[in-house]
């Protein structure tokens, strides 16, 4: 079987993703990062999805972006926003997925890899610079570039297979492959239990996905 590298959060987007992979035939290798983030619950959820859904590994890095900070998902003096808002929001969280990617790069290239998937998503994607296609596109042709394997001819893949689905559609895949979302954690403010805080930017495209692709929302919120 192919192998691949999954950059798994923890949250709904990922967790589709994965099962994604797993669909289409990829022995998966689950790579999630502690980058400092607030919402550290995800990584427990990333655990319990990597178990379920069947990752032949799973590794959780430490690389904590915290002590760079500027967003608000790693510096707890700035405010996780309630109201949506113009511009690219607090919440980006500088270069996060070129060294999310990176990671996950330099692990494929170990493992003999040549196909990485990553859950980025250009429809709710909240206007993060790197979640659109010119990103994945740009950083699969520095990938070839810039690795060993590359220049010997083994070439990279970089899958964001989720990039053009509303929330909506992205659940009914999820559940089409049998992904149990209680399992997941998307809250940018979720507590040490999982629980979300309902009104955040994750949990307000969380909760009209799941109105919208009209099934129950199974998240825990306090």
């Amino acid at each position: 079987m192919k192998k691949a590298v999954v950059l798994l959060s923890g949250g709904l987007d990922s967790a589709t993703m994965f099962a994604i992979a797993k669909r289409d035939g990829y022995t998966c290798y689950a790579l999630s990062l502690a980058y400092g983030q607030r919402h550290s619950a995800e990584l427990a959820a990333a655990i319990r999805v990597a178990k379920v859904l069947g990752a032949s590994e799973h590794k959780t890095l430490a690389l904590d972006l915290s002590t760079i900070g500027g967003s608000a998902l790693t510096d707890t003096r700035i405010a996780v926003p309630v109201q949506p808002s113009g511009g690219i929001p607090s919440t980006y969280v500088p270069a996060r997925n070129t060294v999310f990617l990176a990671m996950a790069l330099a692990w494929a290239e170990v493992l003999g890899a040549q196909d990485i998937f990553i859950g980025v998503n250009a429809v709710d994607y909240s206007g993060y610079p790197d979640c659109r296609l010119e990103f994945i596109q740009a950083f699969e042709r520095l990938a070839n570039l810039a690795t060993k394997a590359g220049v010997e001819g083994r070439i990279f893949r970089i899958h964001a297979p989720l990039l053009d689905f509303p929330k909506a559609e992205i659940i009914r895949c999820g559940l089409s492959l049998g992904v149990d979302y209680s399992l997941t954690v998307s809250c940018y403010s979720a507590d040490s239990r999982g629980r979300a805080c309902g009104v955040c930017d994750s949990c307000r495209l969380r909760k009209l996905g799941f109105l919208e692709a009209g099934v129950p929302d199974p998240t825990s919120y306090c």
